[in-house]
């Protein structure tokens, strides 16, 4: 399904109908403008996502909860009779025991009617997807019934609604929570969330039930490692772990993606992890072989210059710099690292170079450290 254009850091790249966009050189800028987003139903009561599993089995009495395995992780359900929603709640926790996603399954439907602020932010909201969907238990309807998928969050999470009924009268289905980097994992339209809810009865139109919810066609286990090395390297849950990044990358690829852009970007990553750890051959070779796989990636070739840079070849630096403002010319932050890197051998280019990119990053405050580097070095390349 496609991603609405609210959507930001989203497992370090944007994946927009499977295709991944660049990324930035080693932090993702944070989206400008948030999606209405107010609820009045407040499902995540007690814990919060990020929260460590330690914590939350704390608060609760073993007999309140069952646990199923989550991939490498867990998976803690507590039922509608336990929990304090008044539905399912499934909280999924990583390997590292952080708490990195929530369910909430209404499995008879929860009447919205007593939570304006929320019914207002949903028809605010363009819905993701639109399909049809028989649930068996729900009360207000017997048959199969129009579903819409919601999808807005904050700088950090992403948080998903799975509604029928009237867009005066919506009835929530599910709702899911999770941080950037597992969202791809946690949508209600998932075929594993969908079975939660409807019967094995037949489609409307002919369609089958079975055949609804989507599927992803990686592996589960390089999903999962993936969105486990954003989340260390992007410091979404407490400072960044590049031990922990460059382990769950490299999982990653021995599980086996399908897609060469999803691999490429494994190794791109995995080559960011090893730099933020020092070990910069290391880091060489897996941009490299990112680049071996898919060659013209603009910041896999900025950050391999960078990293070339710190090794002390410069001559190999300005060449992917260079490839990169070639591949993109509103590149801003390869064409600041190019003036860098050839300021002591060709001062005129690198004077041209700093005035383009600062022309590129004009009124950018995430730029201004550079910026302001960049304006001393032009003018002392103008004396």
């Amino acid at each position: 399904m496609g991603i609405p254009d609210h959507r930001r850091v989203l497992i370090g790249c944007l994946f927009t109908l499977g295709v991944m966009s660049g990324c930035g050189q080693q932090a993702d800028s944070i989206r400008p403008n948030l999606p209405p987003s107010a609820s009045d139903l407040v499902l995540l009561k007690s814990v919060s996502l990020c929260d460590r599993k330690t914590v939350f089995i704390k608060k609760r009495a073993p007999a309140t909860y069952q646990t199923s395995a989550w991939g490498s992780g867990q998976e803690i359900l507590l039922s509608h009779t336990k929990g304090a929603s008044l539905g399912d709640e499934s909280y999924f926790f990583d390997e590292d025991g952080i708490l990195v996603g929530a369910l909430f399954t209404f499995a008879k439907g929860l009447n919205l009617d007593p939570y304006p602020v929320l019914r207002d932010t949903l028809s605010r909201l363009k819905p993701s997807l639109e399909f049809y969907l028989s649930v068996a238990q729900l009360e207000t309807k017997t048959n199969m019934d129009a579903s819409a998928l919601y999808e807005t969050g904050d700088e950090k999470s992403t948080t998903q609604y799975l509604v029928t009924g009237s867009p005066k009268h919506p009835i929530l289905l599910q709702a899911s929570f999770s941080i950037d980097p597992y969202v791809r994992l946690f949508s209600p339209y998932r075929r594993e969330f969908l079975d939660r809810l409807r019967s094995s009865g037949a489609g409307k139109s002919g369609q089958k039930i079975e055949s609804q919810g989507s599927e992803d066609k990686e592996p589960f286990t390089s999903l999962q490692q993936f969105a486990r090395g954003q989340t260390a390297q992007l410091a979404y849950c407490g400072d960044k772990n590049y031990d922990a990044a460059a382990d769950a990358y490299q999982r990653a690829i021995a599980s086996g993606f399908t897609n060469k852009v999803w691999l490429a970007e494994a190794h791109h990553k995995l080559g960011l992890s090893w730099a933020g750890k020092g070990q910069l051959e290391n880091a060489k070779t897996a941009m490299l072989q990112s680049l071996s796989i898919r060659p013209n990636i603009p910041e896999v070739l900025n950050n391999l210059g960078t990293v070339h840079v710190k090794l002390g070849d410069k001559a190999a630096a300005v060449g992917v710099f260079e490839r990169a403002v070639t591949l993109r010319p509103n590149y801003a932050v390869a064409r600041y690292n190019l003036a860098e890197a050839i300021e002591q051998t060709n001062p005129k280019r690198a004077l041209a170079e700093y005035e383009t990119y600062l022309a590129l990053v004009e009124d950018n405050p995430e730029e201004d450290a550079r910026a302001t580097h960049a304006k001393e070095r032009i003018k002392a390349l103008k004396q």
